[in-house]
């Protein structure tokens, strides 16, 4: 009976899925089969024949093996890799090459016999390309093929560099990559324009030929294309689809990467139920948005037709469960995002007393602040909060060189024009133009550059706050050290950057904590800044103001939280879309085209307009009151 329910839960998957809790217990997993696999062949005298992928996904799992190697002393001598593609052009010194991932990540720290590592090479002139292929795929097939192969995946479906229009019987090849993925790269080589355009990757086909293939994605940002990759019909425009016509593949993924996935975004639709109320919220959200309709529009034959019958029978009459719905929606939204002064709060989002509270707005850069909650920053001071905010990193990576520069010249000519002594400016002027005339992509700046990327955000940080409303003293500049460490560093993340934050939350005692909810990309500063955030609170549990803290979450420019898990929806009139307009344009050196827009070529007031905008509209769509914006937002209980 069981294994039928798994089969009626997973009907609409069309290869093996594998989900776990977390990215690390499932690095782990793989890890420990590829282990398995090198110590069953070394006691058969038989060299362990292994497929490798570069990228973040991969990282924990290297990180085990090492772990595995040093503890556990288990030998990697009979291992020989091949590594499934490389940059072309691309030096091997190159930090991005993937001859040197592989050795930053693996290779330095295992005991791999260098001889038996094969990586595309990216030096090759271009003629000679086509025999190095031939020769790659020769060595494969003459020790017997690839045991296991592991993969990632790119958000345009490419499994290697096998981009959409792949052939399934593709061999080692040259390939031109997918303006997507160049973007996607673009932070590692310090822009698009200085990503290569081509790459050589092991095809398809060879991929296919392995004993063993594991497909591996996490987070959220790789929850669409797995979704295709899984569920989808075989497609060229989807090339890991073709991993569908495999007998030998899995896919291992952590709970994000799988979250829209039929059995986990709609289970209703495959299986029977534990109808509480945030899957029933869900579920009705849901069937509104699939039938266009108002929630108390919904009928019985709607539930019934849409695989909600359960639901219907056990909690109906669906009238009823409509008006439940809809009550607790309109429950989110408050125009008192810090609770409305001696007011019946019991449906509230936010709690009445103490009616003036102490807030305290985290921004990992100097600019997300008003970019994602502008809006309710504006009304929380409006509304006489003692509201501070602080920003976490200096934001210095996101400056363009020529902006430096000219801030310097400025500096330089005020300085000439009150007749103070510039030899000391002059001096570093020409030191800034002859290191950036010669700068590498993505090379790190000298300090002094640096420091006036990092003023040129404080300044602008700062002229945003005030016109937000606050005064000088409740704008804080933290400079987290993990920021600038992780320039030079893998694991950045220090005990200096949580005392830091205690410090903070200790000097402000907060009733209220705003930070940034962007989890996408576990990897980035968003996260690594709410980790520290959430770590500092737990170390001040014991505090008594902390029991009395709420954190909310809120998201980027980017992206919004799902209509069904918004907690605290805070509407804005046009005038108030206006005023945090005005409060993005503080921050000048994002605007017209950022040195990171991501894959995003709206400017970001652009995109924190449209994102609010969108917000009100699933509000109004669902039946209830219309507005020019909403900001959302969702709170964590640590």
């Amino acid at each position: 009976m069981a294994r039928l329910n798994l089969l009626e839960e997973t009907r609409f998957e069309k290869l093996p899925v594998t989900v776990y809790p977390n990215t690390d217990i499932a690095s782990r997993k793989v890890a420990r089969r590829i282990t398995d696999l090198i110590q069953k062949k070394s006691k058969k005298g038989e060299q362990a024949i292994l497929g490798l992928a570069t990228g973040v996904t991969p990282i924990g799992v290297y990180q085990e093996l090492i772990r595995i190697h040093k503890e556990e002393k288990v030998s990697f001598k009979n291992v020989i890799s091949f590594n499934l593609d490389e940059y072309y052009p691309m030096k091997p010194t190159s930090p991005q090459s993937y001859v040197s991932f592989m050795k930053e990540n693996l290779f330095d720290h295992i005991d791999i016999d260098m001889a038996n590592v094969h990586i595309p090479d990216g030096t090759l002139d271009i003629e000679k390309i086509p025999a190095f292929c031939l020769d790659y795929e020769r060595k494969i097939t003459e020790l017997g093929g690839l045991d296991l192969q592991i993969l990632g995946i790119g958000r345009t479906g490419h499994i290697g560099f096998n981009e959409p229009g792949s052939a399934p019987n593709s061999g080692t090849r040259l390939v031109t990559l997918d303006d997507l993925t160049r973007r996607d790269a673009s932070r590692d080589f310090g822009g698009k324009e200085n990503v290569p355009t081509k790459a050589i990757t092991m095809g398809i086909g060879t991929i296919f030929k392995a004993r063993e293939i594991i497909l591996m994605a996490w987070n959220r940002k790789k929850a669409s294309i797995i979704k295709k990759a899984v569920e989808g019909e075989i497609s060229s425009d989807v090339p890991a689809t073709y991993l569908q016509l495999s007998e030998h593949v899995e896919f291992v993924l952590d709970q994000d990467a799988a979250s829209e996935l039929t059995r986990f975004n709609t289970p209703w639709l495959v299986k029977d139920c534990v109808w509480d109320g945030p899957l029933i919220k869900k579920a009705v959200i849901w069937l509104a948005n699939h039938l266009d309709k108002p929630i108390l529009k919904l009928t019985e034959e709607d539930y019934n037709n849409n695989g909600m019958a359960e639901l219907a029978t056990e909690k109906g009459p669906v009238y009823n469960i409509n008006i439940e719905i809809f009550n607790k929606i309109q429950h989110t939204i408050t125009g008192w995002p810090g609770g409305k002064p001696n007011a019946d709060d019991i449906q509230r989002p936010e709690r009445a007393t103490p009616a003036k509270k102490r807030v305290i707005i985290f921004s990992p850069h100097p600019d997300d602040d008003v970019i994602s909650m502008g809006g309710t920053f504006i009304r929380l001071v409006d509304q006489g909060h003692d509201v501070h905010v602080a920003y976490q990193t200096s934001g210095n990576t996101a400056v363009w060189d020529d902006d430096a520069l000219r801030f310097v010249e400025f500096a330089r000519d005020f300085s000439k024009s009150i007749n103070l002594d510039t030899q000391k400016l002059d001096d570093l002027y020409l030191s800034m133009r002859k290191f950036l005339d010669t700068k590498q992509p993505n090379q790190t700046d000298t300090s002094e550059i640096q420091t006036l990327k990092g003023l040129i955000r404080k300044g602008e940080a700062i002229s945003g706050a005030r016109f937000a409303g606050l005064p000088d003293d409740h704008i804080n500049f933290m400079a987290l050290p993990f920021y600038d460490r992780g320039k030079t560093q893998r694991n950045p993340v220090s005990e200096d950057d949580v005392n830091i934050t205690m410090e903070l939350l200790q000097k402000v005692k907060p009733h209220q904590i705003f930070a940034a909810g962007d989890f996408a990309d576990p990897h980035g500063t968003h996260k690594v800044c709410f980790d520290i955030i959430v770590a500092a609170l737990n170390r001040l549990k014991h505090e008594s103001w902390v029991k009395d803290c709420w954190l909310w979450m809120y998201r980027g420019a980017w992206h919004e939280f799902e209509t069904h898990e918004i907690q605290m929806a805070v509407p804005l009139s046009p005038q108030e879309v206006e005023r945090k307009r005005f409060a993005i344009f503080k921050h000048q050196s994002q605007k017209d085209r950022p040195v990171f827009p991501g894959d995003d070529a709206r400017e970001f007031w652009v995109r924190a307009e449209d994102r609010t905008r969108e917000t009100a509209k699933s509000y109004d769509k669902l039946g209830l009151a219309e507005y020019e914006a909403m900001e959302a937002f969702v709170r964590w209980n640590y």
